[in-house]
């Protein structure tokens, strides 16, 4: 990925201090002037850390070294720092920008990373120095290396594994992933009491339970958008799921009472129902959104929405006021002519843009509409 000869350079204080100098301007701006030394360097550094400052806040503040492909490849300081791992030392398999890492030396007085390319490594280790995360020890190796090779003990291992293939491909299968966790496990489980394993925010949750039995597994949001699967391999009895939509809350059940709520039955008159839940994407992709409304509002589907009568308390969603429900139907094209409106699919056979174009509506104004079905009922719902 870098050149010892580029590492020196971004190492280097002239670089960091052109940085700081330069921090506020536009990368394009930078990237012309002739002043500024290693102007194209630089330019890319300071549109990084523009880039980084509200995920990576401390990366910022530190005016750490930001290559593109690892931060788009990083994890944010928010989901790393609320993984449920502490004790005294951690393994982490995968190092890359380190930010997991990074997250992990506030809970474990030793943190051990690996990383298998010298150019990330070397970066990596001086990240840690400009973040004053002192015991964060780096190695350069393979996973599969360092594991044949160590007789240490760890209390976690650690393991966010790489998902893109040799030509950049993205891969679904675990099995697939480098390193390959589920071939390691064995070994992953001489040298650590417990495991937890990062995945894809589109990783299936029921495919966790499948290669590893008994394990928790928790579907991870924030701002309303799924952002990883954490697999825990600690030991404990059961299957385990958890949604977590950080800075909301957090709804945990057992994998095999998923469903098994009683919904009520599909009613033919709507006008009842005085509020709609949009169900978080967390409890969404564990497929948990009946159970965690069961008693508190009436839904169909784990991929719809949630209505009640009354507006519902503690649940991992948005809840809004209802305005009124429809029918879709030869008469709801008159309704819906012409309006500007923030629409919502919630386990619907349209997209939006099918939406648009069928109902002769447009995206891009003030009003709320979510397009849902309901059994086999076909509704709008207006709301604000």
């Amino acid at each position: 990925m870098f050149s010892r000869e580029e590492i020196e350079i971004l190492c280097s204080e002239e670089v960091r201090r052109a940085i700081e100098e330069n921090i506020g301007r536009k990368p394009t701006d930078i990237a012309l002037d002739r002043r500024v030394p290693y102007a194209s360097v630089v330019a890319t550094q300071v549109k990084n850390l523009q880039k980084a400052r509200t995920k990576l806040p401390s990366y910022y503040a530190a005016r750490a070294i930001v290559p593109t492909l690892a931060y788009e490849q990083s994890s944010s300081e928010e989901c790393a720092e609320r993984k449920e791992l502490s004790g005294d030392s951690v393994l982490d398999l995968t190092c890359g920008l380190g930010v997991d890492a990074l997250a992990l030396s506030k809970r474990f007085r030793r943190v051990v990373t690996i990383e298998r390319n010298e150019g990330v490594a070397a970066i990596a280790r001086e990240n840690f120095r400009r973040l004053g995360a002192d015991n964060i020890e780096v190695i350069c190796a393979s996973a599969e290396e360092f594991l044949a090779g160590s007789t240490e003990h760890f209390d976690w291992c650690f393991s966010d594994p790489d998902r893109r293939g040799a030509k950049g491909e993205k891969l679904v299968r675990l099995e697939d992933c480098s390193p390959n966790v589920v071939a390691l496990m064995p070994t992953l489980q001489r040298i650590a009491e417990r495991i937890c394993v990062k995945c894809s925010p589109l990783f299936d949750v029921d495919e966790a339970f499948r290669l590893f039995g008994n394990c928790s597994v928790e579907c991870v949001s924030l701002g309303g958008e799924a952002k990883e699967v954490n697999i825990y391999i600690d030991g404990s009895e059961g299957q385990r799921l958890s949604a977590v939509a950080i800075g909301i809350g957090k709804f945990s059940c057992r994998a095999e009472d998923r469903g098994g709520v009683q919904w009520s039955c599909i009613p033919t008159n709507f006008s009842r129902y005085r509020y709609i839940t949009l169900p978080d994407v967390s409890l969404q992709h564990a497929r948990m959104v009946a159970s965690a409304f069961n008693g508190k509002s009436d839904v169909w589907s784990n991929n719809g929405v949630a209505l009640s009568e009354q507006r519902p308390e503690g649940v991992l969603g948005r809840t809004f006021e209802i305005e009124a429900i429809y029918n879709i139907d030869s008469a709801f094209k008159r309704v819906i002519k012409g309006v500007k409106a923030e629409i919502y699919r919630r386990n619907f056979p349209l997209s939006n843009a099918e939406i648009c174009k069928r109902y002769r509506c447009s995206e891009g104004g003030t009003e709320k509409w979510c397009f849902t079905t309901v059994g086999t009922k076909l509704l709008a719902i207006k709301f604000n």
